[in-house]
């Protein structure tokens, strides 16, 4: 979850570092320059370092490197699409962003890439006589930290893909992105602006250049263009939200030039897909696809569809067990944030829809609304009012010995909720 805090360069550099392309990239620059060094290093340093090499010794190594990083490379590409395509089929296609960021697999194939490179590099330089005699020993020493590396990164990224794009990998990782998005709401429920109160239909809209999901909003940029308009405005639309001709990003309180317009608009940013970022719904959406996939008939996995309600559990404590900051940092702007009710909603009919016929998991879902009622008393009627109707839901679908024992097992688990 970003940092309110941070500014639009900041951000474009956190989303640029978890591109695959751009990692790579950067450790293959890395690795031309290490390889085209040790030339100027030979030539340069005031004392000799050399040492007795064999016939073509340090070439042999690195056709050896580049063979094998070659390999390694291809290898490392087809078990990440695997566990991506994996992911895709049994848990949710929302999670495969979550895969492509992972670090570890990333500085895997960084690293095969690289080293590809630097062979490569230290190859065709030997071939052209670029070294001297003692560029190729500091060559050699070169070569020999980056068989170290490459041990080291292999033994990592084997042991790593042992739970890679698996399914208890794939819920945790929607779990740690919901944690931190919806904890980052339950610190900051408006952006640090003012809640909205009162009809806002009679101020002026300002429309999206363009129809897409609202990814990020910019509430320093918005409080500038409001004080310096001198107008108060209402964000419409927040992160997560859908932005078309039906519904504008924003509305302003009185009028503003085309340059105030173009300064808001700027401020969200709008693009094809939902990310976890700014966005407390996305993340319980997500896992609530995970339970639902889970409950399919073809599936057929009600553990699963538990274990994703346990996480569901664990993400929402969190929140409700984080103090809201109620200080307003944007004076000049109005938020109308998701309410608790909507979030459970999202997190809980889905599963609730699809495991209708399943009593455990309607049993799981009581205890675990009735848990989270008992560490919030004071969100608690809102909490009971979301596990009534997922209990009416299912005592259509469940048969009389089943409806009997989810109402047993749910007074027992709402009785001590104060």
């Amino acid at each position: 979850m970003a940092d309110k805090s941070d500014g639009p360069l900041a951000r474009a550099l956190r989303m640029l570092s978890r591109r695959v392309w751009f990692r790579a990239t950067v450790f293959t620059a890395l690795a031309i320059v290490f390889a085209l060094a040790a030339g100027v290093l030979g030539a340069v340093l005031p004392f000799r370092v050399t040492i007795e090499l064999g016939q073509n010794s340090v070439g042999s190594l690195l056709q050896i490197i580049a063979t094998a990083m070659l390999t390694a490379t291809t290898f490392s590409v087809t078990a990440m699409v695997s566990a991506y395509s994996a992911a895709t089929t049994n848990a949710t296609p929302r999670a495969t962003q979550l895969l492509i960021a992972d670090p570890t697999s990333q500085n895997a194939l960084s690293t095969f890439v690289g080293s590809f490179t630097f062979a490569m590099v230290g190859i065709i330089a030997l071939s052209t006589g670029y070294y001297t005699e003692q560029g190729r020993t500091i060559l050699f020493f070169g070569t020999l930290v980056v068989i170290a590396v490459i041990v080291v990164t292999l033994l990592r990224w084997i042991a790593h893909l042992a739970d890679f794009g698996r399914m208890p990998d794939v819920v945790d990782r929607v779990e740690e992105a919901a944690t931190a998005a919806l904890v980052a709401h339950a610190a900051s429920p408006a952006l640090g602006a003012s809640v909205a109160s009162g009809p806002h239909e009679h101020w002026s809209p300002v429309w999206a250049e363009r129809s897409g999901y609202v990814s990020h909003v910019d509430m320093d940029a918005l409080q500038q263009a409001a004080e310096g308009a001198a107008v108060t405005l209402l964000v419409v639309t927040q992160a997560g939200r859908l932005t078309d001709r039906s519904r504008p990003l924003a509305r302003v309180s009185g009028d503003i030039d085309d340059e105030t317009r173009r300064a808001i608009v700027a401020a969200f940013r709008v693009g094809a897909r939902r990310s976890f970022e700014q966005d407390p719904r996305f993340g319980v959406i997500a896992l609530a696809e995970i339970g639902s996939r889970a409950l399919s008939p073809s599936t057929n996995d009600p553990g699963t569809a538990i274990e994703v309600i346990a996480a569901l559990q664990r993400v929402f404590e969190r929140a409700l067990t984080t103090a809201p900051d109620r200080s307003v940092a944007h004076p000049s702007l109005a938020v109308v944030p998701p309410t608790l009710e909507e979030l459970l909603v999202d997190a809980f009919r889905p599963i609730a829809r699809d495991g209708a016929g399943f009593v455990e998991v309607h049993v799981r879902l009581q205890k675990s609304l009735a848990a989270l009622a008992a560490c919030a008393p004071e969100r608690a009627r809102q909490i009971e009012t979301v596990a009534r109707a997922l209990a009416k839901r299912a005592d259509e679908h469940l048969d009389e010995a089943d409806r009997a024992e989810l109402a047993r097992e749910g007074r027992g688990a709402w009785a001590g909720v104060a």
